[in-house]
């Protein structure tokens, strides 16, 4: 019962419509050679780790290897429930100190890779108008058009209330004709809107990627001279790196969405 209850509250937080929908990962390597591209892969794993726990598919796209270990950037897709609004909060710098395996005077050093999640956008849309969200006028149509045209109530005008879309039709010689030119082009019409609705949202998360700076990282891996795992964000804090970074990512994503919601809320 508890861990349904989690599943219930976690739900509870992805109020985004995308949040459903499946998502691209890209990671790319920072400054640094090998170490970074070392970290790029070992981010790499930790992100086919998470999924895997949560039982999605995974589909490799891209990776380009290191030229001594490592890679230097990959793209993979993934493909489960609510991966997007789970993986959104990982988009940003991560960063890890450690003792570097490359270094054979073995000093600390520090890596830095990007990850930036975007939405997969199906481009199906399936536009489904409820009777009830319709206000239909008819009133006679203008112009030439013959005795019919002028003495009859032919002319359709459809106002979808949710969204205040109106369209007309007079073009047709009955009003059945009309109305159902009518719906041809409010059905165009809403379905413009909501390709408009989509690329509004897919340009606020490209957004955030412009907003990714090498040097302004939203995680911390420290590794050595002591371990930790933080999230400069919501400052949530683990002690167990290695677990984090075998994919035990849910209390970051949890408390990243709680204080989101929770701000927004405010």
């Amino acid at each position: 019962m508890k861990a349904e209850l989690r599943q219930l509250e976690i739900q509870s937080l992805l109020t985004d419509p995308l949040d459903r929908s499946p998502a691209l990962v890209t990671i790319n390597a920072g400054a640094g050679g090998t170490e970074s591209c070392d970290w790029a892969s070992m981010l790499l794993r930790m992100y086919l780790r998470f999924c895997e726990r949560r039982a999605w598919s995974t589909e490799l796209h891209d990776v380009q290897e290191g030229e001594e270990a490592g890679i230097k950037s990959a793209t993979f897709e993934v493909n489960g429930e609510n991966v997007f609004g789970l993986l959104k909060s990982e988009s940003g710098v991560h960063r890890l100190v450690r003792i570097s395996p490359f270094d054979s005077n073995a000093r600390r050093h520090t890596s830095f890779a990007s990850v930036f999640i975007s939405p997969v956008i199906d481009d199906a849309i399936e536009i489904v108008i409820n009777p009830a969200d319709l206000r239909v006028d008819t009133y006679r149509a203008s112009g030439a058009g013959g005795q019919h045209v002028n003495r009859t109530d032919s002319a359709i005008r459809l106002t979808h209330i949710p969204t205040g879309t109106v369209v007309q039709c007079q073009s047709q010689r009955s009003q059945h004709q009309n109305r159902d030119t009518a719906m041809k082009m409010l059905k165009s019409k809403l379905y413009e809107r909501e390709l408009d609705e989509r690329r509004k949202k897919l340009d606020e998360v490209e957004s955030q990627k412009a907003d990714i700076k090498f040097g302004s990282q939203i995680r911390s891996y420290v590794l050595h001279p002591y371990k930790l795992v933080k999230d400069h964000r919501t400052d949530f804090e683990s002690h167990e790196p290695d677990e984090i970074l075998d994919g035990n990512l849910m209390p970051f994503v949890e408390e990243f969405l709680s204080q989101k919601v929770g701000v927004a809320k405010n």
